[in-house]
């Protein structure tokens, strides 16, 4: 069966606080197989039939809804999909742990890429790229200091993303095997 990670948004922030453990055993309970956690911020593999990662997000996002209550943005990528996210980094000379992307609900318009361009333009030394489905973003003075938050992003592109460094998916495509 093939091997997916689920990467959830809205996991351990604003009182959307759950385990892994937690998390596991409801996916578990579903009857989805092989459940894995990946670093304490929602990123889940598993085996699943192979079908569409968009029909397999909603299903996962239902049963996050349901199970604890709140809604949470999923995206799901084969083990080739996220090796084409990493290869597409156009800021492999950044910091691994600076140069984040942000997976979107949708595909990033290229109007409201530049509208976020040009209303970025002096709030920080951040470098931005369009990627398929996703935003590159080279945090280069550190997360922590920049003014390029979540609120400020999903309201520029009309999409709810969640973000993972590059760090980060290296160690999951590492785990996918």
């Amino acid at each position: 069966m093939p091997r997916y990670v689920a990467l959830l948004g809205s996991i351990n922030v604003g009182g959307n606080r759950l385990s892994m453990a937690e998390l596991r055993e409801a996916f578990e309970r579903e009857g989805i197989e092989g459940v894995e956690t990946v670093v304490a911020s929602g990123n889940v593999l598993f085996e699943h039939e192979e079908r569409p990662s968009e029909g397999l997000a909603e299903m996962l996002e239902w049963i996050v809804s349901d199970r604890f209550g709140f809604r949470s943005m999923v995206v799901v990528l084969s083990a080739d999909e996220l090796r084409e996210v990493i290869a597409a980094n156009p800021f492999a000379d950044g910091d691994e742990a600076k140069v984040h992307v942000l997976f979107l609900d949708g595909d990033l318009d290229a109007a409201q890429f530049r509208v976020l361009v040009e209303d970025h333009k002096g709030r920080g030394p951040e470098r931005l790229a369009m990627g398929a489905r996703a935003l590159y973003i080279d945090f280069a003075a550190g997360v922590a200091a920049s003014r390029l938050t979540g609120p400020f992003l999903e309201r520029r592109l009309g999409r709810r993303g969640t973000a993972r460094n590059m760090r980060s998916l290296a160690r999951i495509l590492a785990k996918m095997g």
